[in-house]
C-alpha cells in the first residue's frame, strides 16, 4: 500500500480581500479536485485572505498510480487561470517506510 500527499500553495486574485471572497475561490477548487477521487481540504493559510494552502491525499496499491494521481491533480491546479501556483510539496510513503 502506498500513500501520497501534496500541498499546493496558492496566490489568490487581488479581489479576495475577505475570507468570504477567499472561500468563493477555494471551495470550487476543492470540489473540482474531488473528481480525481482524492481526499482534499484547505490545510493552511486559513486566516490569510490572499493565499491558500490546499492539501490532497491518495492511497493506492501501486506507487506509480499514486504518482500519476498527484501529477494529474498538480496539472489541474496549475491550469486554473484564477490562481497562481507558488509551490507544491509532495510526499510518497510505502509499506517499507519506517
Amino acid at each position: 500500500m502506498y500513500t501520497g500527499t501534496a500541498v499546493f500553495d496558492l496566490l489568490l486574485p487581488g479581489d479576495s480581500r475577505s475570507l468570504k471572497a477567499k472561500r468563493s475561490y477555494v471551495r470550487p477548487l476543492i470540489a473540482y479536485l474531488r473528481k480525481f477521487e482524492v481526499s482534499v481540504a484547505e490545510v493552511g493559510a486559513l486566516d490569510l485572505t490572499g493565499r491558500a494552502e490546499v492539501g490532497i491525499a491518495v492511497v493506492a496499491a501501486e506507487a506509480g498510480h499514486v504518482r500519476e494521481v498527484l501529477d494529474t491533480c498538480e496539472r489541474a491546479v496549475a491550469g486554473r487561470p484564477e490562481f497562481e501556483l507558488l509551490s507544491v510539496r509532495r510526499r510518497l510513503h510505502g509499506d517499507d517506510d519506517e
